[in-house]
C-alpha cells in the first residue's frame, strides 16, 4: 500500500478516549497530525471570536461525526491507562526517530565545518600574505 492510499484511507473520527466534551477536537488533532492542546487553544479561539457560529459547528461536528475508541475501556481507571500506555508508546518512538535524524544533522554541521576550514586554509596558503610570511621567517 503506498503512502498516498495509506492517506487516502484515513478517516475522521471524533475521539472518545482523549474527549473533554465531545471529542472533536482530539479526532481533529489526530486526523491532522496536529497537538491537541494547540488544537484545543485554538477551539477555545474560535469561540471567543466566534461563539454562535462556533458553537453550532462544534454540536454539528459531535452530531454528524462518528466516533471511535482505539479500545473498549469498563471503568476510567482503564481509560487512564490505556491513555499512558499510548503515550509512553509514542514517546519511546520519538526517540529514536530524533536520534536518527539528530545523527544525520550532525554529520552535516561536521562536515559543513570541515568544508569550511579547508576552504579557509586553502585561501591562506594560496594567498600572497602567506608568501611573505614564508619568506619573512626564512630570514
Amino acid at each position: 500500500m503506498t503512502t498516498m492510499n495509506a492517506e487516502s484511507d484515513r478517516r475522521f473520527y471524533r475521539d472518545r478516549d482523549r474527549a473533554v466534551l465531545g471529542g472533536v477536537c482530539a479526532g481533529l488533532a489526530e486526523y491532522l497530525g496536529f497537538n491537541l492542546k494547540v488544537t484545543r487553544i485554538l477551539a477555545f479561539i474560535a469561540f471567543l471570536c466566534a461563539m454562535p457560529i462556533a458553537i453550532i459547528a462544534y454540536l454539528a461536528a459531535v452530531f454528524l461525526i462518528p466516533s471511535t475508541s482505539r479500545g473498549d475501556y469498563s471503568t476510567p481507571a482503564e481509560k487512564r491507562s490505556g491513555r499512558r500506555r499510548r503515550r509512553k508508546s509514542k514517546q519511546e518512538k520519538a526517540p529514536a526517530q530524533e536520534s536518527e535524524s539528530s545523527v544525520a544533522d550532525d554529520i552535516n554541521r561536521r562536515c559543513a565545518s570541515l568544508d569550511e576550514r579547508l576552504r579557509l586554509l586553502e585561501k591562506h596558503v594560496t594567498s600572497k600574505r602567506f608568501q611573505l610570511d614564508q619568506e619573512l621567517s626564512r630570514l
